[in-house]
Order: C-alpha cells, then structure tokens, then sequence
C-alpha cells in the first residue's frame, strides 16, 4: 500500500503533547521491570515465603510480556491500535492496584502475569504511535522522547523501588502506578487518534493465525523462563532449564517457519526484508544486551561487594541519566541532521567499547565518583545509539508495515535484555570461582605476602583485645573476605571484557545500513 493516500493525515492534537502523553505508560511499564527486584525480600518476608519463591513475582511477568510483545501489533489491528493501547493502560493500572493488596504470593504472581501480558503491548504500540504522527523529519527529535524514557526507568527503578521499600511498605512500588496510569489513559483517551491506514488495517483483518499464536507463546515463554531462573537452577544441568531451553527452540523456529510460509501472518516477518530496519534490529539487540547488562552489573558490584545502599546505588547510576538527559536531545537535533546515521551509531558502539575496556580496572578500594565516572562515560555512548538507530531502521519502511515493524524491534530489545542479564549474572558467577581458586592458592604458609599479612591482621585485632587464637581465626576470616572481593572484582572486569568486545564486533555491522542521514531523501 502506498502511503500517498494518507499522505494528508495529521493528529488534531499537537504530536509533541500525543509523543509525551503515550511515553508515560511505557515509562511506567519499564519502570516496574526494575523497581520490584530491591523489593524482593521484604515481599518475601512480608508473604512468608522464600526468595526463591517471590522470585517469581519477576518470572511470571517476564514470561506473559515475552510473549505479548511480538504479537502486539496483531492485536492492535484486531482491537484497534487506540482501543488496544487504553486496554493496557488500564489494565496495567488495574492489575498494579491487585499486586498491591495481594494478601498471598500465589495472588501476586497471577497478578503479575496479568501486568506483564498488558504491559506487552505498551511500548509497541507507543512507537507505532509516534511513528504515524511524526513526518520522517521530526521524528528523531520525536524518538528522544522516548529514548528519554527507555534510559530513566531502568535508573530511578532501583532509587525509588528502595525509597519507597524503606520508607513505606513493597506494596505502594506497584500502588505507585495507578495515580500514573489514571492520567496517561485519559490524556491518551483524549489525544490520540487513529489514522486512517490503521482503521483499513483492522477492516481487512478476519482470519486469526491460531498456530502462530501458539508457537510464539510457547516459544517465548519457555525462552523467557530459561533465562530469567537459568541462574537460580544451575542452567542446564537442570532437567527444568534443560527442558525449557528445548521447548523454546522448537517454538520459536517453528513459529519462524510457520509465520514465512503461511498467508496471513500473525506477525509479518517479511518486515525483515527491508534492509535498514533489519540491520536497525540486529543493532537494537545490541544496544539492549549492553544496556540492561550494565544496569544488572553495577548494582550487583556496588551493592553485593561494596557495601552501598539500594539508594546510593541509584545515585552511581544518576550522573549516567543526566548524561543521557543532555546527549539524547543534542543527537536528535544537533548530529542526527547533519552526519551520515551510520557513522553516529558506529561511533555509539566504539564508545561503549572503549568505557567498558576503561572499567576492567576498577579495583576492590574503588570510589563513588569512579564508578559514577565510568557511567557517565557508558552512557555518552548509549546517546548516540537511541535516537539514530530507532530513526533509520523506519525511515524506509511503509507506514502499514509500522506495527510489526515496532512489535519486532521491541522484541529483539526485551530479549536482548535478558540475554544480556543472564549472561552477566552468569559469567561473573563462573568466574569469580575461578579467580577464587586461582588466588586461593597463594593462601599458604609458604607464601610471604600471605604470612606478613595475616601477621599485621592478627597484631591489630590482638591490639584491639582479641584472644592470640581469636585473632588468628579473625585474621583469616578478614583474608577470606579481601580474597573474595578481589575474586567478584576480577569477575566484573571479565564481564566488561566481554562487553567491550561486543560492542567493538557491532561497529562494523553499522556500515550495512544505506549511506544517508535518516529523515532525508537517500
């Protein structure tokens, strides 16, 4: 369909007002991603249950917004894209307020299943949004917007999930949603509208794709669950995790095969076939595995191994959002009109590399400002990746392809982020047993550093009025736990090593998409 006919097509509210307006409930969705985790174990406590079983209040979203997310622009063309963004909106509000006075961890982990299937559909259908009410020259000004959003969230999450925690009670980190969500549903209910392309959409849309509704629910959700309790189990040395990753796989590639074979698609995978906004989605799974990766990272380092609080963690990550608050508008209407799109996303990632090669030598004595140093500097990158990389990967796509288009690329985002998640919390667990094991070995009387040390350790507890026994055993207590953070340490480095080299292997895939400056004719 060409997009001639609807060419005349403008919101009757200002797009500025629609774009805010429809980033509020995305916001508030991403935001819920991270701020329950610092509230874990008051929720535990609170429901008498273990950890391990209140992890599942994060679990059971992930799997239902794993699986709405591909198939949310379907259902924006059955229901109608505004019908079907209010739903969410509403019911993620609704279904907040059940978490909040939930009186029993099994009400809490339906309750959050039913969040994260409505969430799903909120960021997919935010850009479809924003996509049909910009023209393609405003709309990397359009994108920082949202770009705002996707890098605030995930930062005030920990800050304010902990605030409100110590503060209040678990149940107002979900209560805080409603007053949000009340607002954005009648401000969206007032200001959007749908254009005229998607109303045609939703007239021709009669068959309903039953198979590859199952294959995708089937296969993310089992995809989802591997990822997220991998870890917790001991991956695939669990029959569990074992049997998750084999049901994802035969879901997710027969719903590939399924959905390029058969007529009508419940998600059109031949979007893929334009070449910017296949390149744009292999670079979007990059910048979400090392976005969300380093959101995991830092906080397990500063507050598992340096002693911070859940709210000085936020604030090592807070120099990094005004980083982002400043960079993301300067790109949008300063770089992104004025140099080849594929230079700035390839300068992007080279930037990452380089911050993540700067963080392998954070030592066990490291600072506040150090770690809010390397921070800033990841995120000077980051800027450089938002707003460019969402502009050129739509910029040649037709206007009825925008909401597979969307669902697609908010798919390979959330599925990179847990990728990168798993992989981190992974690795920095392998490997701080093999640091552990290596220094360990030099834990001997034969070894002089040792000795000498253990020797003042003992001196200043024996000074302090410690036993000559109870000094030593104290003494070694205090080795342990120096050669245990060495140990975590080194393993952070190794997951920045791993970091770094990923974003240096993304840099020349940038130059796969067309030559231009996306907005502009080609």
């Amino acid at each position: 369909m060409s997009d001639a006919p609807h060419a005349a097509f403008h919101p009757r509210a200002s797009p500025w007002v629609i774009a805010i307006v429809v980033t509020m409930a995305p916001f508030m969705e991403i935001l819920d991603t991270t701020i329950v985790n610092v509230s874990l174990p008051h929720i535990a406590g609170s429901l008498s249950a273990s950890n391990d079983e209140a992890a599942w209040t994060l679990t059971s979203y992930l799997i239902a917004n794993g699986i709405v997310v591909p198939i949310s622009g379907w259902f924006g063309r059955l229901l109608g894209r505004k019908r079907y963004f209010l739903l969410c909106v509403a019911m993620f509000t609704i279904c907040s307020f059940l978490c909040g006075i939930a009186t029993n961890l099994g009400e809490l982990v339906v309750f959050r299943l039913l969040q994260g299937f409505f969430g799903g559909g909120l960021q997919p259908n935010q850009q479809s949004i924003i996509l049909d009410t910009f023209e393609p020259s405003q709309r990397g000004r359009a994108f920082s917007i949202v770009a705002v959003g996707i890098i605030f969230a995930p930062v005030l999450g920990p800050v304010l999930g902990g605030w409100l925690t110590d503060v209040w009670s678990w149940r107002w980190v979900f209560l805080i949603n409603v007053p949000v969500g009340v607002f954005a549903f009648l401000a969206v209910a007032q200001l959007v509208e749908d254009p005229p392309w998607v109303k045609a959409d939703r007239a021709r849309l009669i068959d309903v794709d039953y198979v590859g509704l199952s294959l995708i629910a089937i296969g993310f959700g089992a995809l989802q669950l591997m990822l997220d309790r991998g870890e917790d189990y001991d991956w695939f040395a669990s029959p569990t995790i074992r049997m998750a990753g084999l049901v994802a796989a035969v879901g997710i590639i027969g719903a590939t095969s399924w959905l390029l074979m058969t007529e009508k698609p419940v998600v059109d995978l031949r979007v893929l076939a334009d070449r910017n906004f296949a390149v744009a989605s292999v670079v979007c799974f990059g910048i979400g595995l090392t976005l969300y990766s380093s959101m995991v990272v830092i906080p397990l380092l500063a507050q598992g191994w340096l002693g911070y609080t859940a709210l000085w963690t936020g604030m090592v990550l807070s120099p990094g959002a005004a980083v982002m608050i400043v960079m993301i508008p300067l790109v949008g209407r300063v770089v992104l009109p004025n140099i080849s799109t594929r230079y700035i996303i390839g300068f992007g990632f080279f930037s990452i590399g380089c911050a993540s090669l700067y963080a392998m030598r954070l030592t066990p004595d490291v600072d506040f400002w150090t770690l809010a140093l390397f921070r800033g500097f990841q995120t000077v990158g980051l800027g450089f990746l938002f707003v460019p990389n969402s502009t050129i990967g739509y910029s040649t796509l037709r206007r009825e392809l925008n909401a597979d288009a969307t669902a697609l690329y908010s798919m390979f985002r959330n599925i990179a982020g847990s990728i990168g998640i798993a992989l981190a919390t992974s690795i920095t667990a392998s490997q701080l047993q093999t640091h552990r094991a290596y220094l360990a070995r030099h834990l001997s009387p034969l070894d002089q550093p040792y000795d000498d040390l253990l020797s003042r350790y003992s001196h200043t507890l024996r000074s302090l009025g410690y036993a000559a026994d109870g000094a030593n055993h104290a003494a070694m207590g205090l080795i342990n736990a120096t050669l245990n953070k060495q140990a975590a340490i080194m393993a952070y480095g190794d997951v920045f090593a791993v970091s770094a080299v990923a974003a240096f292997a993304v840099v020349p895939l940038t130059f796969l998409f067309r030559s231009g400056i996306a907005g502009r004719g080609r």
